[in-house]
């Protein structure tokens, strides 16, 4: 009897032994960071000219802008920006954020690269930050569901309980619009889950003509799109077309993270994991090798300062 192949065969990974192989040393390590920037030459990290002198004698600063006079490297003005830590260490961090679905700590990270705790958490929020790709409204069929993360409030101290109910109180909570034609997901955490925010965010993320399902929350009433609902509340999940169960795929994963790898996460940053967790979902289809460049392509010409992150 044949047996299928598993889900995203066809994409070609990369093994721990085959990832020493390939980035052996330091040096191999920053040319595919340079090649993954650059993929046409290298370009100024300042004022994006393409008149370099790639042979510039400096240490740690290669390259020499003709135009703006500046030297700077592959780090520069990017997920690296000003860092110490070695091309082949930040080669291996970005491979194991894009390969653990589930995430992967601080901690995990600190005992891996022989790096401080610190700065592991540091290199972490640094590839969140560009793991996230704009797109255009979805079109099509869509999926819309809100989900909420937090502790429970039997479980918090006497002095955190805000003593006002059960439920959903004291969590943050998220929503999500997931495609069914191209299977990508966009979310973002907001402050409340009521009509104006809910259906804002619907009209953003999806075109005029596209249809959208969700459960039977009011706040999508009167939703300006095809709209159909599900009634969760008396146990209907699937109607025909009509479910979230796909979206709902999503929020069990980034909850198996959170309970199961970060086992709590500060409001204040929880829109960088969701980013990321809806970044590594979005190129799931992708050769390994290949979602590891998107996220150092991506983040040309950005940088996250560690003082603006704690702020």
């Amino acid at each position: 009897m044949a047996h299928s192949a598993p889900g995203k065969h066809y994409r070609k990974g990369i093994s721990l032994v085959k990832l020493f192989e390939m980035f052996p040393d330091n040096e191999t390590a920053e040319q595919w960071f340079v090649e993954s920037r650059w993929p046409d030459g290298i370009r100024c990290a300042y004022c994006d000219s393409e008149n370099v002198n790639t042979k510039a004698s400096h240490k740690t600063m290669p390259y020499r802008c003709n135009c703006c006079k500046k030297r700077f490297s592959v780090k520069t003005n990017s997920l690296m920006h000003a860092s110490n830590i070695s091309y082949q260490k930040w080669v291996i961090a970005v491979y194991l954020v894009t390969t653990s679905l589930k995430g992967v700590s601080s901690m995990k990270l600190h005992r891996d690269l022989d790096i401080t705790q610190k700065s592991a958490w540091y290199m972490l929020q640094r590839i969140r930050a560009f793991y996230i790709e704009t797109h255009e409204p979805f079109e099509g069929e869509n999926e819309v569901d809100e989900s909420y993360f937090g502790g429970k409030e039997a479980n918090k101290h006497a002095k955190d309980k805000l003593n006002a109910g059960r439920g959903v109180v004291g969590k943050t909570a998220v929503v999500g619009v997931k495609n069914r034609d191209t299977n990508k997901v966009q979310a973002e955490v907001v402050d409340r889950t009521d009509k104006e925010t809910l259906q804002g965010f619907v009209v953003e993320n999806t075109t005029p003509d596209s249809v959208v399902y969700t459960d039977e929350a009011r706040a999508y009433s009167g939703l300006p799109r095809e709209h159909e609902a599900v009634g969760h509340s008396v146990g209907e999940f699937v109607r025909e077309q009509a479910h979230t169960n796909g979206l709902e795929s999503f929020w069990a994963m980034l909850k198996r993270g959170y309970a199961g790898t970060y086992h709590h996460i500060s409001p204040k940053h929880l829109h960088r994991y969701v980013d990321e967790f809806s970044g590594r979902h979005n190129v799931r289809p992708l050769d390994t090798i290949d979602q590891m460049a998107a996220i150092v392509h991506r983040a040309a010409g950005k940088r996250l300062p560690y003082q603006e992150l704690i702020a």
